[in-house]
């Protein structure tokens, strides 16, 4: 694999599982934008909000994607739900979205058998009103900075591997 091939999509609706499956399947190395910024923070996504801010966690991711561009190749990225507002996004690889109704997210998170740690470090998830309200405010953007669009909700995680290989011209 040549190019990197970015992963985005709502929060809960499955990146970092597509993402490690997908790596086991293709022999690639997967990174995920949260645990890189983590990491580098020593601070959990959710401490980063509260103690920091949102502004500073958009500033981290933008240093991410900075470092993506210039420093990884042949990579599966699972990013943050709010990653897709980074202003090389399109630089880094193939854009793939992982799209589904609210509904079905919300339920995924919800019937998960750690369901309450899944939805815990989702400080965005916490109500479940404002979660709807800015999965209607991320929707369309979503689309607009996508290369390939994959409808998780009616598909088996292999055909949204195979899916995901076959559209990101994967080998």
């Amino acid at each position: 694999m040549k190019k990197n091939i970015i992963l985005i999509g709502f929060m809960g609706v499955g990146k970092g599982t597509t993402a490690r499956a997908f790596a086991k399947k293709y022999g690639v190395y997967n990174i995920d934008t949260d645990d890189l910024i983590e990491s580098k923070e020593n601070k959990e996504v959710k401490k980063i909000f509260e103690k920091k801010g949102e502004a500073y966690f958009r500033a981290c991711e933008q240093e991410t994607a900075d470092w993506i561009e210039q420093c990884v190749k042949g990579t599966l990225i699972s990013c943050g739900g709010g990653f897709y507002k980074v202003n090389n996004l399109n630089k880094l690889g193939t854009v793939v979205l992982l799209d589904a109704p609210f509904e079905w997210i919300h339920n995924r998170l919800k019937t998960a058998k750690n369901a309450t740690s899944k939805l815990a470090k989702r400080p965005l998830f916490s109500e479940e009103k404002k979660a709807k309200a800015l999965y209607k405010e991320r929707e369309k953007a979503y689309k607009k900075v996508a290369d390939v669009i994959i409808d998780v909700s009616s598909m088996s995680l292999e055909r949204q591997l195979e899916t995901i290989a076959k559209k990101s011209k994967v080998k």
